[in-house]
């Protein structure tokens, strides 16, 4: 969990009450005051989103509007993604660039009729609507106008069970597909949803006026399969599907090839793509995308039951330094400690046995493909 900065004033969400009502610990997250988690405790809220259906509160993470003609080939400006054939309706997963290439923020793009809806996460959203504005939205030429929506509060629903939940508020919310989306009225609430989320299961993030939060969130927990979930399950969730948090797994010091995101650069950005290139560091990623980085993230799987936790060391086995665990932990799923890591590339094959050092002692580990447990994605 990343440490807010503690000099201002800490931040509340619309559903600030509700989380002390429902018996929340609340911690600094993001310059917010954040649910890390209720009474049932983490390893119980864990195990109940893989099961049923737990309800976040993400309002923290910044929601952005992008008006006009322009927006989308503005924003390709900025980041490594094909957003110009991005079909109505759908998401894509994008990330911000500096010119070294590294990452300033990751972040998501939904295409509807009027606008492109991004979402950014909380401890950047200061930075990245200022980048958006000074890039993009300060020129007139590029057609785009940046509107940042802090009325907005945002709910995730995810859980095998969040489309029976959910769909008893809309039925139609059911004929969605992964990374898709659409506005619905959810038994009187108007919202934007998408099917996605963080957690590797299927599921919803719903996007509502901050008046109507409250209200929403408690008709979904009054679904019985639903059961509100802290920050605490939210990390060891996205982590068991090696899904990157940034600021540990990802930031400015890493490319998108060394984060091992190259899924996210579409074919149509690379070079001889149609739209080859033309974002902040291109010159860097296209090098990397095609010589390969002298470091990759990775998956690590141990058989012994000590947590490796970020910041630890590894070793090969003559115990020579070859990386560092990014983020780590008990995998409540898997039963076994799981981490994401940087390894130098000829340590970064699959199967490949390396070392963590925990208290001077050192933790086999195994290089494993992600996610470490399956994904419950919707995908038609």
């Amino acid at each position: 969990m990343s440490a807010a900065d503690t000099s201002a004033p800490l931040l509340k969400t619309p559903l600030h009450a509700l989380h002390i009502e429902l018996g929340a610990k609340m911690v600094p997250f993001g310059g917010y005051d954040m649910p890390v988690q209720y009474p049932a405790g983490v390893m119980a809220e864990h195990k109940h989103t893989r099961a049923a259906a737990g309800l976040f509160d993400v309002s923290h993470m910044g929601q952005v509007r992008l008006i006009g003609d322009g927006a989308a080939a503005a924003l390709e400006t900025i980041v490594p993604v094909d957003v110009i054939d991005l079909g109505l309706f759908k998401q894509r997963y994008a990330l911000f660039t500096n010119e070294q290439g590294g990452i300033l923020d990751d972040l998501m793009i939904a295409r509807r009729p009027d606008d492109l809806f991004v979402v950014v996460n909380a401890g950047c959203k200061v930075q990245d609507i200022a980048h958006m504005q000074a890039k993009i939205g300060a020129h007139p030429e590029h057609r785009c106008q940046v509107l940042p929506l802090p009325e907005q509060a945002l709910l995730a629903l995810q859980g095998p069970q969040a489309v029976t939940a959910l769909s008893r508020l809309n039925a139609d919310v059911a004929k969605l597909t992964f990374m898709t989306g659409g506005f619905f009225n959810l038994d009187g609430i108007d919202t934007f949803l998408t099917r996605s989320g963080y957690t590797g299961e299927d599921g919803f993030e719903i996007s509502v006026h901050q008046d109507q939060a409250v209200e929403l969130a408690r008709k979904l927990l009054a679904q019985p399969e639903v059961k509100p979930i802290g920050l605490g399950a939210r990390d060891s969730l996205r982590l068991e599907a090696g899904l990157c948090l940034y600021g540990h797994d990802i930031d400015t010091s890493t490319t998108p090839v060394e984060a091992s995101l190259t899924w996210a650069i579409q074919k149509v950005r690379r070079a001889g793509g149609a739209r080859a290139g033309g974002y902040p560091g291109a010159a860097v990623v296209d090098e990397q995308l095609a010589n390969g980085a002298a470091r990759k993230r990775v998956g690590l799987v141990s058989s012994e039951r000590m947590p490796v936790r970020e910041g630890a060391k590894l070793v090969n086995a003559e115990g020579v330094e070859i990386g560092v665990v990014t983020s780590g932990t008990l995998g409540p799923t898997v039963g076994k400690p799981v981490a994401l890591a940087y390894l130098a590339k000829e340590f970064a094959a699959l199967g490949t046995e390396v070392f963590a050092i925990v208290r001077d002692k050192r933790t086999p580990m195994t290089v494993s493909s992600t996610p470490f447990t399956p994904n419950g994605y919707y995908r038609g």
